[in-house]
């Protein structure tokens, strides 16, 4: 694909990416794809997908008691569960204010560990990483930042969240809807959203501005970003998804480069 191309000028030392078709087939990759890389945020959707996972098994329901007094898993996922961004402190009651928090998918994997028996990174290997043979895929640290992952490895990932084997349909399409309505907050290195609408550790392009996707992406565009320099993008309506890792923290340059080079994406697919 010429419109990875760009990558080629991104500031940093090693980027690998690769466009995932709504069919699982790859149209096109770049650099060393097999390199492990942290993932920082990135990780919440892995994490995400495990609980949703325990949710169909029976393990825990969306609306179980979860974190903070009055909380469920349900509010953790959407982080609408009230803590604070990085400290296990409450600052709002739940599903009042969309508090963006590491702390709430911390609580998360302990309340998937306690109902489940079964260590939170054991579970996720069993459930996730297995079956879809991320076999680069570890959860090194934090259910909220912890994981290493390789871009072979996320292109699995992202065939599943467009044509989802491990989950029934309906479970997957209900995770990437907004959840919690009309809360407002404050995306992180991208300030203050009105909405900031999340789904259920997915967040949700809608009509946020500014942003880390294009500004031709789709309003049902859903995935993550992490501090790492990494993201990962899923647009129904362009029927593909995008991984990109690099070695270089998030800053000015990704808020730069990322859009742009999502555009272009998605002017090649169209």
């Amino acid at each position: 694909m010429e419109s990875l191309l760009p990558l080629e000028t991104w500031p940093v030392d090693n980027v690998a990416a690769a466009v995932v078709l709504a069919d699982g087939t790859v149209a096109g990759s770049h650099g060393d794809t097999a390199r492990p890389y942290p993932l920082a945020s990135v990780t919440k959707p892995l994490t995400a997908y495990t609980a949703l996972i325990a949710v169909e098994e029976g393990v825990v329901e969306l609306d179980s008691p979860a974190g903070p007094d009055g909380a469920t898993i349900r509010h953790l996922l959407a982080h609408t569960s009230g803590l604070a961004f990085d400290a296990h402190k409450v600052m709002a009651p739940p599903g009042e204010r969309r508090l963006y928090s590491n702390a709430g998918f911390e609580q998360l994997a302990d309340a998937l560990a306690e109902h489940s028996g079964i260590a939170f990174a054991d579970y996720q290997a069993e459930a996730l990483f297995g079956p879809l043979g991320m076999s680069a895929t570890k959860l090194d640290g934090s259910p909220a930042a912890g994981a290493v992952s390789t871009v072979d490895d996320l292109v699995r990932f992202a065939a599943e969240l467009q044509a989802p084997t491990l989950l029934d349909p309906s479970t997957l399409s209900a995770a990437t809807e907004v959840q919690f309505p009309g809360l407002t907050g404050v995306l992180p290195g991208f300030g203050h959203q009105k909405p900031n609408d999340w789904g259920l550790g997915f967040e949700i392009r809608d009509h946020k501005s500014p942003h880390w996707t294009g500004a031709n992406s789709s309003p049902r565009t859903f995935g993550h970003f992490g501090q790492s320099g990494t993201f990962l993008w899923v647009d129904p309506d362009a029927g593909a998804a995008c991984v990109a890792l690099t070695d270089r923290k998030f800053g000015p340059w990704a808020a730069q480069a990322w859009p742009e080079f999502t555009d272009g994406v998605l002017a090649e697919l169209a």
